[in-house]
């Protein structure tokens, strides 16, 4: 692997899972510090330069929700989230804190390497101020920018709501953005049904910009959860300055 190698956190109480997974990260080109407790994490990641931070929500002295929060006070590294459990509303939770992701037990090792990279870089793109602006989604080609876009070289009119909605989404490509935050993020307003207003918004600027509607390949869907921006090939977009 020719990526620059990374510096992750794993905050997890069982020894033999912790070894597991070291070992697994430490073969795709990945420095590892462990701890066993949220308050040796919560230490550990207060002191160190780390990529990423991925913990378990089974921790003994602390529940993983407000291990999430307590991270989120001092670093906005990306924090993937390990868990056994499948509910809807623990995901939400937990991305309403601050998680970047939620993988699911059992995993396989080169799919959780392969979304702490894109974590890290879609990260990074973001403090170096690298979101990009200019983006060719097939036939449609988008400029964030100028607020253009055209489909097949004919003009594309967005509403203002709508090239709201998309920046959100590509800024924070390949994350899952809960309902609540989406709406944060475009009406400023916690109060009102965010799942009807993104619901409408979202399905008109699918039928605009997507080949396929009904089986969109670049804004996807996390039932009952929010909403995520599939990165396209980045040769086909341009990044700011």
């Amino acid at each position: 692997m020719t990526d620059v190698r990374l510096h992750l956190l794993i905050i997890e109480d069982d020894e033999h899972v912790r070894r597991a997974l070291r070992e697994a990260l430490q073969e795709y080109a990945a420095d590892v510090s462990e701890a066993a407790t949220a308050r040796e994490g919560l230490a550990m990641a207060s002191r160190q330069a780390l990529d990423a931070i991925i913990l378990d929500l089974g921790l003994p002295d602390m529940p993983g929700l407000d291990l999430c929060r307590s991270l989120r006070a001092f670093t906005q590294v990306p924090v993937l989230v390990l868990s056994a459990m499948h509910d809807e509303p623990t995901k939400v939770a937990l991305l309403n804190a601050g998680a970047d992701d939620y993988i699911t037990k059992p995993f396989s090792s080169p799919e959780l390497v392969a979304r702490i990279r894109a974590h890290v870089r879609r990260f990074t793109d973001r403090r170096n101020g690298t979101s990009p602006v200019r983006l060719r989604l097939g036939d449609v080609e988008l400029d964030l920018q100028q607020r253009l876009a055209t489909r097949a070289g004919h003009p594309l009119r967005l509403t203002p709501t709508e090239w709201t909605l998309l920046r959100v989404l590509v800024t924070q490509r390949g994350r899952t953005m809960t309902h609540r935050q989406l709406f944060l993020a475009v009406w400023n307003r916690e109060y009102g049904d965010a799942s009807l207003h993104l619901r409408v918004h979202l399905t008109h600027l699918r039928r605009k910009i997507e080949a396929n509607p009904a089986e969109p390949r670049y804004i996807v869907t996390d039932p009952g959860v929010g909403y995520r921006f599939e990165w396209p090939d980045p040769a086909s977009s341009t990044t700011s300055p």
